[in-house]
């Protein structure tokens, strides 16, 4: 059997989390990913880093001319001999044109393998804690789509036999015929009273969802101003929904949060964040490089033995440090003999992932901290504190005092924002409503970054600046922007928890 040239892959509804492992390991070998417009940023990060990446948005200006695009593309990239995921919402068979794109590759003789995908009817139920089924109020359900081909003479749905259906009718792509959809159904039978519901942007932060009666249900939408994409549930299970509701029940649901972090740092905050609601978004302020010259930090490691203390301020510090400590063919026995302060808990679990224990990390986690406890330790002794290029010299400057310090940069930051992606337009628009800065220096690149409407947005409030620490928080008001909240404990968690007093205090 041939290993497959083309992947259809489910990418879920929406949430990114949504994704099966079988999509992810396809995601992470792909030379080429086609994806759909809806497909979240963070599913795509999983992809390898020099894959092109093609949105079917970008392939013409309709929506009804690009299948043949995407078709075209699978082929001619299949043949090149590329690795292809085409990466769609939901599930690859479920109203995604998935079996069409399958008999395409078949009749060009292209190997291919269909992975399947959380579809939109399950997100939505899910999330929306609305039971598709239910032994006391539905035995069955029935899926449809709302838009149909319209190159049909009629349609292809029986609207009696749907109207009569007795459990739960799931209406996919009807938004925009939504009054149609429901005159239809009742005019065939369908009882008026009947519950129902819309759910937008089903399984994201930004989720919105409303439930009424069937012949209430357009208005209350248009109300709602609720827009597509939605999916529409019609059935008894709906009343439900007032038990099971869990999703827009999350303390941060629908917050908008930037995390300026950098990239490879930035996920489980991410991930954190959005397990307890919040839609987020990523815009990494500085890029983590190596040093332009290796030979100070070669030579250091080539005299560990002679330093009595090695400090890391960082966990980038660590990672670094570690990484070049194996490239210039030494291990973890140069250490022998050397204890190890951390700055905090994220340095010191970065350390333990060598299998190193720290001998020091100070009871809060900041260089004035860690110098006070360090001092009486270190003095008349060698230290090695290993670092990133720029920084604040407080660390330094305080234990050189009392022994003999010998400074390595053992990573590089590069101010790298973009200011044509939607996370910078949702800050400047006034539309983003925190943003988690982490240190003084992402602080620096961010508020360089903006543009005046931008600097007017944080400075009047409508965006709030989140602080990891009080040095942070100096750095972002000498810089003339006022902070909205602080992390009591200097960690990521810490500001969480600085968000969440924020926005229970309103």
């Amino acid at each position: 059997m041939k290993e497959p040239r083309v992947y259809l892959v489910g990418a879920g509804p929406g949430h990114p989390g949504y994704i099966t492992l079988r999509g992810l390991e396809c995601l992470s070998r792909a030379e080429v990913v086609i994806y759909d417009r809806l497909v979240s940023p963070q599913i795509l990060q999983q992809a390898p880093a020099d894959a092109e990446l093609i949105c079917v948005r970008d392939l013409a200006d309709l929506h009804v001319e690009r299948s043949p695009h995407i078709n075209r593309l699978l082929i001619e990239k299949a043949k090149e001999g590329k690795c292809v995921v085409r990466l769609k919402g939901g599930d690859p068979l479920v109203f995604g044109r998935g079996g069409e794109e399958a008999e395409l590759l078949h009749e060009a003789g292209i190997s291919f393998e269909i992975v399947p995908g959380v579809t939109a009817a399950l997100g939505a139920a899910a999330c929306a804690g609305i039971p598709l089924t239910h032994r006391a109020y539905a035995s069955g359900v029935a899926i449809v789509t709302g838009h149909e081909d319209p190159k049909k003479q009629e349609s292809a749905i029986d609207w009696t036999a749907l109207a009569k259906f007795p459990g739960t009718i799931v209406i996919y792509m009807g938004f925009g015929r939504l009054e149609t959809i429901v005159d239809a159904l009742i005019e065939h039978g369908k009882a008026p009273q009947t519950l129902a519901a819309a759910i937008q942007w089903a399984t994201r932060g930004d989720q919105r969802t409303v439930q009424a009666q069937l012949k209430h249900l357009p208005e209350q939408v248009r109300n709602a101003g609720l827009q597509a994409p939605a999916t529409i549930l019609i059935g008894p299970v709906v009343s439900l929904r007032d038990k099971l509701s869990w999703f827009e029940a999350r303390p941060l649901f629908g917050r908008r949060v930037l995390v300026t972090r950098p990239r490879h740092q930035a996920s489980d905050l991410i991930r954190r964040l959005e397990e307890l609601g919040a839609v987020c978004w990523s815009l990494p302020v500085v890029e983590i490089r190596e040093p332009l010259d290796w030979s100070p930090v070669d030579e250091a490691l080539s005299q560990l033995q002679e330093f009595d203390w090695l400090v890391f301020t960082s966990r980038n510090g660590v990672e670094a440090f570690f990484s070049r400590l194996r490239k210039i063919g030494l291990d973890l026995r140069a250490l022998a003999s050397t204890r190890i302060a951390v700055i905090g808990p994220a340095t010191a679990e970065a350390v333990r992932r060598f299998y190193l224990e720290p001998d020091l990390i100070p009871a809060e986690f900041r260089s004035e901290n860690l110098s006070q406890e360090l001092r009486e330790q270190v003095a008349g002794k060698r230290v090695l504190l290993a670092r990133a290029d720029r920084g604040r010299p407080l660390l330094f400057d305080q234990l050189a005092e009392v022994a003999s310090v010998t400074q390595i940069a053992v990573y590089a930051q590069v101010d790298d924002i973009d200011i044509h992606s939607e996370a910078y337009r949702l800050v400047c628009a006034g539309e983003m409503e925190f943003v988690f800065v982490t240190s003084s220096n992402i602080a620096r690149g961010f508020f360089g970054a903006l543009d005046e409407a931008g600097k007017q947005a944080v400075q009047t409030g409508r965006v709030k600046i989140v602080s990891i620490s009080p040095v942070t928080s100096a750095t972002v008001q000498e810089l003339g922007f006022p902070v909205a909240a602080e992390a009591k404990e200097f960690t990521t968690e810490g500001m969480i928890a600085a968000l969440l007093d924020l926005v229970n205090a309103k």
